[in-house]
């Protein structure tokens, strides 16, 4: 069984400038993604705007990222976006037949209308009689259209049944993220933190990783922090608080802030985004400037970790 843990990048997909999906971006993407330290891959998610991507895109890009990382990392997709429980079944189902190697559900399409008391546990069981029972799910709770936290109750529902193997955890909160951890304790089930301003202390808290969307532009940063935690370093500190601060950028056009990212690096051509469409350097003053400061940061921290690593 592989393991959904460590660093996670949420990925972005690369679209042409007449907008259909950009493969060469992908795969050179993909590489990206693992050259710098990703432990796994999550395709498929917000940040490769699903929301906006047919069923046969959300497809097609699920099975060309696993062939893509051709057993390097596991690749996990989730895809669903639908209200009614039988098109979620379709579109899961779908996703479960390019052979990733896991699948994640969305927390706020189960219970989607909001009804609360039981209807949550009584959609999800619903779903997964209709799923394959040998591949491996997780839990994702999307900010989009709303954000579904579980409850405590439903979360130890889904470790104590032994199926889902990761919980992309979106509560941002250290306190949560402390409790749920405590309470999935010998359970299957993996707690991934997805908040760069906790990520540090999430880790050193139980936090199996890092699954927050600044793993598009930093993740071997992240990495070195996640296998260092638990040896305090001021290094560390500062670390911890640089990549705080450079997430904080994410209200500034994300995903097209990483795409205008990757573009400077020769990833793909196009920062063409179907959810930002607007031209984000004109909404927000300086961003080409606030994106130098986060490459400098980026780079500063890379040299420092570096000789780190020799002693020095």
């Amino acid at each position: 069984m592989k393991k959904f843990q460590g660093i996670i990048p949420v990925m972005i997909t690369p679209f042409a400038e007449t907008g259909e999906i950009d493969y060469d971006g992908v795969g050179k993407l993909v590489e990206w993604y693992i050259a710098n330290g990703s432990d796994a891959l999550f395709a498929v998610c917000q940040s490769s705007e699903m929301q906006f991507l047919s069923l046969n895109e959300r497809v097609e890009l699920a099975a060309f990222v696993k062939k893509a990382a051709a057993g390097r990392v596991p690749v996990i997709a989730s895809g669903h976006v639908a209200e009614s429980l039988e098109e979620q079944s379709e579109e899961l189902n779908a996703i479960a037949a390019t052979g990733v190697d896991g699948m994640v559900l969305v927390t706020n399409r189960l219970d989607a209308k909001q009804q609360g008391g039981t209807k949550f546990i009584d959609d999800l069981d619903w779903l997964l009689a209709k799923l394959p029972s040998d591949l491996p799910l997780g839990l994702y709770e999307c900010p989009a259209p709303y954000r579904r936290l579980l409850t405590d109750e439903e979360l130890m529902y889904c470790a104590n049944g032994g199926r889902f193997h990761i919980l992309k955890d979106v509560s941002c909160d250290l306190e949560t993220v402390k409790r749920r951890v405590a309470l999935v304790k010998d359970t299957p089930l993996a707690i991934v933190n997805a908040n760069a301003a906790i990520a540090y202390d999430a880790m050193k808290a139980g936090s199996l990783g890092f699954t927050g969307v600044f793993t598009n532009f930093h993740p071997d940063l992240y990495k070195w922090l996640f296998e260092n935690r638990h040896a305090a370093s001021k290094l560390a500190d500062e670390l911890s608080i640089y990549l705080a601060l450079a997430a904080m950028a994410e209200p500034m056009g994300y995903p097209k802030l990483a795409k205008l990212y990757h573009q400077r690096l020769g990833t793909f051509g196009s920062a063409h985004s179907r959810v930002i469409g607007i031209d984000i350097r004109e909404k927000y003053w300086a961003l080409d400037a606030l994106l130098d400061k986060i490459v400098e940061g980026t780079e500063l921290f890379r040299t420092r970790l570096a000789e780190h690593a020799k002693g020095r």
